[in-house]
């Protein structure tokens, strides 16, 4: 970290992750990142309210409460306290879509004794994939004809990831929590709320992001879809509509001021700005320093990918199989066009698992094997990643497929699953994961290749996330399959920093986010170049790549007619 100058103003990014929360304590007058303080979800890292066999992934509001607390605090013990009462302003980034039901006084219905342990009352996480038969009634009203295409603006097909979806399923299973439930808000936009004290659902303002890309918000139809729409796809979305809101705002401008309780907690001063939330990857693009034509990758559990264009370049075209195109949800000034891969990271991780689960076993029952298994957990990655990097990929070796967790883009379908193939008894376990990880390449160039397809120029691709900076292995690989050049930002935390930039915007000290962006965004400091000679080969892969996907839609498409039939 920099060194602090106490004479300086400073903000705060908050950046809410799958599994932690991170605090950035940024200079806001030349972008140096002073300090930061992680937390990690206490009941979420015990596995409490999940279950990933039925693909429920819930997140507790008290996780979040507590974990920012703590960041918050941690970031500000390592500076003096001059440097706390220089702080101007909060930023937020959350994951989504990952929204909760909430009752009349803007409380998540988990926050209150009768619900406190009831998962349908906490954050739905986005990768809780759940709600796939809401998605898929959302798809067909909406394609029906009886009804506006409320998906033309999200590429065309809603999904289970997404805001309403999760509000009907939930709402379906749990008839408490339903009737409990007055309004559902975003991560993005309840946290802002809360330390503002805003949180009352006629007083909060909620963010274009969130709206736009994830519940179907747009000028054209005046807003959110009809209540006849939402009250066809569940009747327990009746009255929902007016109950929401009917104002959007971009991340320069202020959610409130920071509340007497939570100045006090944080140990900040009292009444300094809260910006607008948005998502973590829209703030991970402005933090690395995109502009127009910059497709940026955030790389973790999942990646979600976001290319800003002018608005008139995409004027009233629509990109299919996308997750949306939304004017101002990342930059004020531009159109960011989202899309992603809903497990990257998620799915090296199920593989080191797979691996590693004897000694999983075997530490469970005897605690002299633990720090043995605390080595190789830590050391299997890199292990695979260096015997991987050596592996001489061929026409015949193990091919992979990254629908682990279904597929976000192009054209999200939660319904499949992921594959290896092409398996004999020499297939070692570096030339497993050598395949993993070309399938999670594979589906970064399925997403470049959507958005050129479609006439949507892409200038530079830019790589922000921390598997971007700590496997080499991946970040060549990517490079070598996509065919173009990928830049690495220097910064850990884009995300954050992305929301230190927009607090900064908030509370006046810059007069604009792109102003503020070229004094505070994270310079580039590594490129990856493709490596020419593997093309021809890379060029095979990826179309025997795009084959099996085909051969996995045409199996799901099967299992789903003998469900119906059957059903």
């Amino acid at each position: 970290m920099d060194k602090f100058t106490s004479h300086q103003a400073h903000v705060i990014g908050l950046d809410f992750g799958s599994d932690s929360v991170r605090a950035l304590l940024v200079n806001a007058t030349n972008g140096a990142e002073v300090s930061s303080g992680v937390t990690y979800y206490p009941r979420w890292m015990k596995g409490l309210y999940s279950n990933p066999e039925y693909s429920q992934f819930r997140h507790h509001p008290k996780d979040y409460i507590e974990a920012m607390t703590s960041a918050v605090q941690e970031a500000l013990a390592q500076v003096p306290a001059d440097i706390a009462q220089s702080v101007v302003g909060i930023g937020v980034d959350t994951t989504g879509s990952t929204p909760a039901p909430i009752d009349k006084e803007g409380n998540v219905l988990a926050l209150l004794p009768e619900f406190e342990h009831n998962p349908n009352a906490m954050f739905v996480l986005w990768k809780d994939h759940t709600s796939v038969e809401k998605a898929e009634r959302i798809n067909e009203l909406a394609h029906g004809g009886e009804f506006p295409d409320y998906t033309r603006y999200i590429g065309g097909i809603y999904s289970s990831e997404w805001f309403w979806a999760k509000a009907a399923w939930v709402s379906e299973q749990d008839s408490d929590v339903a009737k409990q439930a007055y309004s559902w808000v975003e991560l993005c936009d309840w946290i802002p709320a809360l330390i503002s004290g805003n949180q009352h659902p006629d007083h909060f303002r909620r963010g274009i992001c969130a709206a736009g890309h994830k519940a179907m918000w747009h000028d054209s139809w005046g807003g959110l879809p009809d209540e006849q729409f939402l009250t066809a796809i569940s009747p327990t979305l009746s009255g929902m509509r007016e109950r929401m809101f009917d104002q959007v705002y971009t991340a320069d401008q202020e959610a409130g001021r920071l509340s007497a309780e939570w100045a006090q907690r944080f140990g900040l001063p009292e009444g300094i700005a809260v910006a607008i939330g948005e998502f973590d990857c829209h703030m991970g693009a402005v933090g690395a320093g995109a502009g127009a034509h910059d497709l940026v990758k955030v790389i973790g559990t999942s990646t979600c990918d976001i290319l800003m264009v002018e608005h008139d370049q995409v004027g009233d075209k629509t990109i299919h199989g996308i997750c949306g195109q939304v004017k101002g949800s990342a930059l004020p000034n531009l159109t960011a066009l989202e899309a992603g891969q809903s497990a990257f990271g998620d799915i090296y991780a199920w593989f080191k698992n797979v691996l590693l689960w004897p000694m999983q076993q075997l530490g469970a029952n005897n605690p002299q094997h633990a720090q043995a298994l605390q080595d190789l957990e830590n050391q299997l990655i890199p292990m695979l990643s260096e015997a991987a990097q050596q592996y001489d990929v061929h026409a015949t070796s193990p091919l992979a497929m990254d629908w682990h967790n279904g597929r976000r883009t192009p054209y999200a379908n939660q319904r499949l699953k992921g594959a290896i193939t092409e398996l004999n008894l020499g297939s070692s376990a570096p030339a497993l994961f050598s395949a993993l990880v070309e399938s999670t390449a594979h589906g970064a160039k399925a997403i470049v290749d959507c958005f050129v397809d479609q006439g949507m120029d892409v200038e530079r691709v830019i790589a922000i996330g921390g598997i971007s900076q700590k496997s080499p292995f991946v970040m060549q690989m990517c490079a070598d399959v996509i065919g173009r050049d990928i830049a690495i930002v220097r910064s850990e935390q884009c995300c954050a920093l992305g929301a230190a930039i927009f607090a900064a915007v908030a509370a006046g000290v810059h007069a604009d986010s792109q102003t503020a962006q070229q004094v505070m965004a994270s310079p580039i400091c590594q490129i990856y170049q493709p490596n020419m000679a593997t093309k021809p080969r890379r060029t095979q892969r990826y179309s025997a790549y795009r084959e099996l996907g085909h051969h996995i839609e045409q199996i799901e498409e099967f299992h789903l007619s003998q469900e119906r039939h059957h059903g």
